[in-house]
């Protein structure tokens, strides 16, 4: 996956808004085995996956219906940032 910017985040995070919560950590990991795809994919071949971009989180991400982007006081909205957040710490520590 190419590093990960605010936009991939909030992408990430608008994509979950639309699916019930016990299943966006589910989700979200999808996102960033999607994202790892890519990425090898582009290095591969140097053209962007038909499906899921050119390995950022956000092109991932946006494979999926998004929600409007709501502000910081919508807690569902913080809970998907999180959950986002926590899948990425997750796949970092798998890669150490």
């Amino acid at each position: 996956m190419r590093p990960v910017l605010h936009e991939d985040v909030t992408s990430a995070a608008r994509a979950l808004l639309l699916v019930r919560a016990d299943r966006r950590q589910a989700l979200c990991k999808r996102f960033v085995a999607q994202a790892d795809m890519a990425e090898a994919y582009v290095q591969q071949t140097g053209r962007l996956h038909a499906d899921y971009g050119n390995g950022t989180l956000m092109a991932a991400a946006r494979s999926y219906p998004l929600a409007d982007e709501p502000t910081f006081d919508d807690l569902e909205y913080c809970h998907c940032v999180v959950t986002v957040l926590m899948a990425l710490i997750d796949h970092g520590d798998d890669a150490a």
